[in-house]
C-alpha cells in the first residue's frame, strides 16, 4: 500500500532519473530562481506549458473537469508553498506529478469514483419517458480535451495521450483504488518505471508492481476492443464527418430508420444523469423513437471533439425562448463506421466547459 506523505514537505532529493534528464533552460532557471524568492508571476510562467498535460492527468484520475479544475489548482497551491525545497537536482515537470497525484489521491479518497449509468444497474429494455436526473450520484463528466498532443507524453508510455482521456479507459479507471489508478497512468501513460513512481509515491517497487498488476488485469477486462484513436484512423476523416453528419441529421429529421443503420446490433445509450440506459438496437429505438424524436420536440447539433472523441452539441427548441437551448453533449463511440455507443451528458455546465454558445439562432422547427 502507497503511504502519502505531505506535498509541501516533498524535496527532490530522489528524483526520477528519466525525469531528469533533460537541463532547464536558462529562462527557467532564472524564473525559477525567482519563484523561489515569492515572484508568482515567475512560477505562473514556470508551470504555464505544463497546465494542459497536468489537467488532463487530474481528469484521469478523477474523471471529472471540474474536479480536475479544483484539482490542479490546489496542487499548484501546494507545490508553490514548497518550492522552496525544489532543489532542480531534477526535472519540475516530474515534481509537479507527484504533487498533483497525490492531490488527486486525497479527491479520490474524500470523494470516491464517478460513475456513468451502466455502473448502477442493468439496461432498460423500453423508453422511460420522465427519467428524472440522480442528483446523488458523482456522475462521469465528459473532457473537452483542449491542448491534448497527439503522442505518447514519453517513449515508455504505452498508451497515447489522446488514447488516455477515451471514455472507455477513465471510466474503467474509475473502478481502480485510488493508487492502481495513478501506478497505471504514471506507468502506462506517462511513461515513468515503477522505480520512479516508488520513489514519487513514497513507497516500494514491490508495490508499485503489485498495483500495476491489479490495474491491468481489471483494465483487461472492461476495455476489449480496439482504442478510439486507432478506429477513427482506419475510418478516416471523410468517412468520420459524415457519419457525425448523419447521426444529427436523423435526430434533426426525426428519421428513426436512418440513425437505425448507423447503430451496432449491441448499440447501448446512456445519458448521465438520468439513470435508465439502453442496450441493443430493439431498445435503442423504442427510446429514440419515444423520448429524443417525439417527447423532446426539434434538435439542432453542433460537431465537435470530446474525450478524443466525436462528438455533437445538442440544442434543444425551446418555445418559451425562441431558441434551441443547450441540452447535452453526446459522445459517440464507433466501432468500424458503426455507431456502438451514444453517451449522452445531461447539462448546461457541460456546455460551459466547452465554450459553446448559449443558445443557437432562433430558427423554429417545422
Amino acid at each position: 500500500m502507497f503511504v502519502r506523505e505531505d506535498p509541501e514537505r516533498f524535496t527532490d532529493s530522489h528524483e526520477p532519473a528519466s525525469a531528469s534528464a533533460a537541463a532547464p533552460d536558462s529562462d527557467a532557471s532564472s524564473d525559477l530562481a525567482r519563484a523561489r524568492e515569492g515572484d508568482d508571476a515567475a512560477f505562473t510562467r514556470l508551470v504555464a506549458p505544463l497546465r494542459a498535460e497536468l489537467h488532463a492527468h487530474c481528469y484521469r484520475m478523477l474523471g471529472s473537469p471540474h474536479d480536475a479544475d479544483d484539482a490542479l489548482q490546489d496542487a499548484l497551491l501546494r507545490a508553490w508553498r514548497a518550492l522552496g525545497r525544489f532543489e532542480g537536482r531534477g526535472s519540475l515537470r516530474s515534481w509537479l506529478y507527484t504533487v498533483a497525484t497525490r492531490t488527486c489521491l486525497d479527491t479520490v479518497a474524500a470523494r470516491g469514483r464517478r460513475a456513468l449509468p451502466m455502473d448502477l444497474g442493468p439496461s432498460s429494455d423500453h423508453a422511460v419517458v420522465g427519467d428524472v436526473p440522480l442528483t446523488d450520484i458523482a456522475w462521469l463528466a465528459p473532457y473537452p480535451g483542449t491542448g491534448l498532443g497527439d503522442g505518447p507524453a514519453s517513449p515508455d508510455a504505452r498508451y497515447e495521450q489522446r488514447e488516455a482521456v477515451e471514455l472507455a479507459f477513465v471510466a474503467t479507471l474509475q473502478h481502480l483504488p485510488g493508487n492502481q489508478r495513478a501506478a497505471l497512468l504514471l506507468f502506462e501513460v506517462l511513461g515513468f518505471s515503477a522505480a520512479e513512481i516508488a520513489t514519487m509515491m513514497d513507497t516500494s517497487t514491490a508495490s508499485v508492481n503489485s498495483a500495476l498488476q491489479r490495474a491491468r488485469a481489471i483494465v483487461g477486462t472492461k476495455i476489449t476492443s480496439p482504442s478510439q484513436q486507432r478506429t477513427l484512423r482506419k475510418i478516416g476523416d471523410t468517412r468520420l464527418a459524415e457519419i457525425v453528419g448523419d447521426y444529427s441529421a436523423a435526430l434533426e429529421r426525426r428519421d428513426a430508420d436512418a440513425l437505425l443503420a448507423l447503430l451496432t446490433e449491441d448499440v447501448t445509450w446512456s445519458m448521465p444523469p438520468l439513470g435508465h440506459w439502453y442496450r441493443g438496437r430493439e431498445a435503442v429505438t423504442d427510446f429514440v423513437v419515444r423520448v429524443p424524436m417525439t417527447h423532446c420536440g426539434a434538435w439542432r447539433h453542433l460537431p465537435l471533439t470530446a474525450n478524443g472523441q466525436p462528438a455533437v452539441a445538442a440544442y434543444m427548441w425551446d418555445d418559451t425562448a425562441g431558441a434551441h437551448l443547450p441540452w447535452s453533449i453526446n459522445v459517440l463511440t464507433l466501432r468500424d463506421d458503426l455507431i456502438a455507443e451514444v453517451t449522452s451528458f445531461v447539462g448546461l455546465a457541460h456546455f460551459d466547459l466547452f465554450g459553446l454558445p448559449k443558445s443557437l439562432e432562433a430558427v423554429p422547427p417545422a
